[in-house]
């Protein structure tokens, strides 16, 4: 009879035991149908109906209509022939908002940069400082063109501030092309809101070590830079690598500078380069900054790899002019270019453009600031705004074919003076 009992117990409790597996894996197929439904419902915000108002989301099918119309075209092939350009691959609801010409005076200046997909996790920091027209062009390779383009079409989606501020365009090899990612539903599988999106990005970062690409194809650096700046109709031009932080509040007090003085077309505008451990929060302001610089925890950029590549901004002048807090931005001191300085500056958007044929590591940004000595600019360096590089550059770091590159683009860089004094006839000075 005892026997009995226990018996009965037991099979209590296993019965019980039974209907809560059941009910468990009930409940676990209910979250699954519910998330593949969520799913499918992003999927069908993404690309569901042909346009219209068909589906409740007029403004996003817009987007997905300008975008199937910009690869519909193929692109255009630069001046060499060797990679194909989607100009306004997709563009911010600012610049389609406004007609050629009429961008407003409260935006002189716009932020152009460069990069490859593995490195476009920091646009999410760039726009949260910057909150103005950004203009960003991205190479990408082989399976990489189809991962920039679902990728891309997703930030312009699902994250408002990249919607309102960020034109996109992309750069691949001519003999690749863009295609519409309605059918890569692999890329877009866990995307629900923008930080999803940028989670997604993390995990394709540092997959090319400094733009180093599989199949010995080379970053076109000042390709990306002309095509990020003939995306902006703005006054005024930055021109930064997309790991660089501006100092905040740049736009604004570059404005008030701009409109209170006499604007000469022959001026740039210099920020000093910084570059910050990678442990260190980003400084906002320049007395911020010279804090960590003090300490050692910010010093010059390129300090290890090419001092005398940032040398002539005057560092020590810059540190030591003191600004407290709330002084309007202003020149702080004009310098005359000398070799090899190759500053970051604020230009008119009439500057020369940066020259093609330097690719990869060397003498590609040095080139242009060397056109601009020939042409007749002057350096105007600003008394408080500047630029961060997140984490120190360090000569070990660096790819095998850094010294390689860097011995071609000097041979290319003595015939790119050389070609300065047909271009410059009338002009005295040289580099």
């Amino acid at each position: 009879m005892h026997l009995s009992k226990k018996f009965s117990v037991f099979k209590v409790v296993l019965s019980a035991l039974l209907i809560v597996a059941l009910l468990q894996l009930i409940y676990l197929s209910f979250l699954s149908k519910f998330h593949g439904n969520q799913q499918r419902y992003r999927y069908s915000e993404l690309f569901g109906g042909s346009g219209g108002k068909k589906n409740g989301h007029p403004e996003k099918n817009s987007r997905k209509e300008r975008l199937r119309f910009s690869l519909s075209t193929g692109g255009i092939f630069d001046n060499s022939g060797q990679y194909r350009v989607y100009k306004n691959l997709i563009k911010s609801d600012f610049t389609t908002n406004h007609k050629p010409g009429s961008i407003p005076s409260s935006h002189v200046l716009a932020l152009a940069t460069h990069t490859t997909i593995n490195n476009l996790h920091h646009l999410e920091s760039l726009v949260e400082r910057w909150h103005n027209p950004l203009s960003v062009a991205i190479f990408a390779h082989g399976q990489d063109v189809k991962f920039a383009t679902a990728l891309v079409y997703a930030l312009s989606f699902f994250c408002p501030q990249i919607q309102s501020l960020v034109d996109f365009h992309l750069v691949c090899l001519s003999g690749e092309m863009a295609s519409f990612p309605e059918q890569d539903r692999e890329h877009f599988a866990g995307l629900e809101d923008c930080a999803s999106v940028f989670s997604r990005l993390e995990t394709h970062r540092d997959k090319y070590k400094n733009y180093v690409i599989s199949g010995n194809v080379s970053y076109p650096n000042n390709l990306l830079r002309n095509v990020a700046r003939g995306g902006t109709e703005s006054s005024y031009i930055l021109v930064i690598d997309i790991d660089m932080m501006p100092s905040a509040d740049l736009h604004q007090q570059f404005e008030a500078m701009i409109l209170g003085r006499e604007i000469a077309s022959d001026e740039v505008f210099v920020l000093p380069a910084f570059e910050i451990r990678h442990a260190r929060k980003m400084p906002g302001n320049k007395a911020e900054l010279v804090q960590l610089y003090q300490v050692g925890e910010v010093r010059p950029f390129y300090e290890e790899l090419c001092s005398r590549c940032q040398a002539p901004t005057n560092y020590s002048r810059w540190v030591n002019s003191h600004v407290r807090g709330s002084e309007p931005l202003e020149v702080g001191y004009t310098l005359t270019w000398v070799d090899p300085w190759e500053p970051f500056y604020i230009g008119p958007h009439t500057v020369p453009l940066y020259d093609e044929n330097f690719k990869q590591y060397g003498f590609n940004r040095i080139s242009q600031a060397c056109e601009l000595h020939v042409a007749g600019y002057k350096f105007s360096v600003l008394s408080s705004a500047f630029l961060v590089h997140r984490g120190f550059k360090i000569q070990g770091e660096f790819h095998a074919k850094k010294d390689e590159e860097n011995k071609r683009n000097r041979v290319l860089f003595r015939s790119f003076k050389e070609g300065l004094k047909t271009k410059y006839p009338s002009s005295n000075r040289r580099c």
